[in-house]
């Protein structure tokens, strides 16, 4: 029975293998955030709100850093954004992040995330025996984190239990949402920073979508942000189109030197100056901004290789059968898709293979009009269902 399997399961079950996060003081700065995510390791920092209690405050990534610099309050100077504290990145609210014990039983960890928890940060060990024979030693437990998807996995690998529910379609289940994180493929990118905030909180995407505002064309995602190189991502964020954006992001952190003078060129036109900072500087400068009216005039009759030009950018087709995620070599624009009829497991399953914590849907006989998305969180509200359900076993 689904019940009996997770109360034999303590959380700590799904923790092995996992690696020890890694963390930050809220008195770090906001550049010490960026520089340890470009040392790569995990993607996500976890930012202490008191390490003597085991307590965190929440977790940092790059989307946080770029959306961070790309803020109305931080975009005319990024380098005085880097100096402000880590802090500042932890969104206000509710705690996406919360701790639970090795020993909790699985039901009481997804209840859980599904309480709104984005994670779980659970100890993987108290303190070592060396640090309790030398009571001065500083010793603070290892933590690791526990998300949405080490619960799907679990949940699929014992997806027999939860038959017929798992064959039924995400229609038919009712976990298809409306997909309301979304923009055109003209729209500037930088209206699409609070969207992926909001989508980064939710672990989902920002929809990019054609001229008639239905058809999906591809998505600016924070699985994709994630694995940035580095800060020029926020540059291009702030003066890209959302659709030149994708483009951007599909050179895997090394866009052509056509397209970092582009940017380059947006960025001294609209004044952003301190914005150039972030992009490579061995890159041929733009024209200055106090100039750029007459430039731009002036190449108009000049060769191409003068004049800084944007990435063309074409509506295309959301693909359902992509490649993998960022750090795997997915396209913005081969967004991971489903149709209504598709059935919850085939869901799972594809957006496990795909390492993404949502899938869209999309009407494959209206020309891919975007129906809506389905969410880890969703799945798993299907599982624990099933669960409430079914009667505990004798001498529960």
């Amino acid at each position: 029975m689904a019940v009996s399997l997770l109360q034999s399961h303590e959380v700590s079950d799904l923790c092995i293998g996992k690696p020890p996060l890694r963390s930050l003081p809220p008195s770090a700065a906001v550049g010490e955030a960026l520089a340890a995510l470009k040392r790569g390791g995990d993607a996500f920092l976890g930012v202490w709100a008191s390490p003597e209690r085991g307590a965190f405050a929440g977790k940092v990534c790059m989307v946080d850093v770029l959306c961070f610099l790309c803020a109305e309050d931080n975009i005319a100077s990024p380098a005085a954004a880097l100096d402000k504290p880590v802090s500042a990145l932890i969104p206000k609210g509710p705690a996406l992040v919360r701790r639970v014990e090795p020993h909790s039983s699985l039901l009481e960890s997804l209840d859980a995330i599904l309480d709104g928890a984005q994670s779980l940060v659970v100890p993987i060990r108290s303190a070592s025996a060396a640090a309790r024979k030398k009571p001065s030693a500083a010793a603070s437990p290892e933590f690791c984190w526990l998300t949405p998807e080490d619960f799907v996995r679990f949940f699929l690998s014992s997806i027999a239990l939860f038959s017929p529910a798992a064959a039924l379609s995400v229609s038919a289940l009712g976990v298809v949402r409306p997909a309301s994180l979304a923009v055109r493929h003209y729209d500037p990118a930088l209206s699409a920073v609070p969207l992926l905030r909001a989508a980064l909180a939710e672990q989902t995407s920002v929809a990019v979508l054609a001229d008639d505002g239905r058809r999906l064309i591809g998505e600016i995602s924070p699985s994709t942000l994630v694995h940035c190189a580095d800060e020029s991502a926020a540059a291009a964020l702030a003066v890209l189109s959302a659709g030149d954006l994708m483009s951007f992001l599909d050179c895997f952190g090394a866009p052509p030197e056509s397209t970092l003078r582009a940017v380059k060129y947006r960025l001294a036109d609209a004044g952003l100056l301190g914005m150039l900072d972030l992009l490579d500087p061995d890159v041929p400068p733009p024209f200055s901004s106090s100039s750029s009216s007459s430039a731009s005039s002036a190449s108009s009759s000049s060769d191409d290789d003068d004049e800084p030009s944007p990435p063309p950018t074409k509506p295309r087709r959301a693909r359902s059968m992509g490649s993998y995620s960022a750090r795997m070599g997915r396209r913005s624009e081969e967004a991971i898709v489903c149709h209504p009829r598709s059935s919850l497991v085939a869901v799972m399953i594809q957006a496990l293979a795909h390492r993404v914590s949502y899938v869209w849907v999309v009407d494959d006989d209206d020309d891919y009009a975007l129906v809506g998305i389905v969410r880890f969180a969703d799945m798993l509200r299907v599982f624990r269902g099933q669960i409430q359900h079914q009667p505990l076993p004798e001498g529960e």
